[in-house]
């Protein structure tokens, strides 16, 4: 099932998600991330944070294709545990519908997690997986790519925001 997706202005996306207990959520697991993988990929995005479906959950789903093939990464309770280097790219957010902006980001990116099946794994990432991790994770945060603009940058996001949001439904 295609989940409503949560826009910038909703509460829940400025809120640090729980950490996902796994013996709890195991039953439930297999059907949420199917409904986040459709919705993700309706949306046509590369990465869904489960509080941008109204979960407050430290639980995401990345898939970038490198090379065109699927390669679907489950987080449960992410943690960045290094970065290194900087690039500054455009950015957008299924949160934020039509907002593009050029954004500086960690080239390299070491995460560790747990996946669906509630095993542990470690991997460092570079290119769009890596600013994909980063911007995961700044959602299970609490934190929208935008927060991460200087004043005068997210005054502009403002003014275009206010005149987006009438067509966002």
């Amino acid at each position: 099932m295609v989940l409503r997706i949560t826009k910038q202005g909703e509460p829940i996306l400025k809120k640090a998600a729980q950490p996902v207990d796994f013996g709890a959520l195991k039953k439930d697991l297999p059907r949420l991330l199917r409904d986040m993988w459709s919705t993700m990929y309706a949306a046509k995005g590369v990465g869904l944070a489960a509080p941008q479906v109204g979960l407050a959950l430290r639980l995401a789903v990345i898939d970038v294709k490198p090379e065109g093939k699927s390669e679907r990464l489950v987080l449960i309770n992410p943690e960045i545990v290094s970065r290194e280097g900087a690039v500054v790219q455009e950015e957008g957010c299924l949160s934020l519908p039509g907002v593009y902006v050029k954004l500086k980001r960690h080239s390299i990116v070491r995460v560790k997690a747990f996946d669906e099946r509630g095993e542990p794994w470690e991997r460092t990432a570079e290119g769009l997986l890596a600013r994909a991790l980063e911007h995961e994770v700044d959602h299970l945060d609490g934190k929208l790519f935008i927060d991460r603009l200087d004043m005068v940058r997210r005054l502009k996001v403002a003014a275009l925001l206010k005149d987006l949001k009438k067509t966002w439904t």
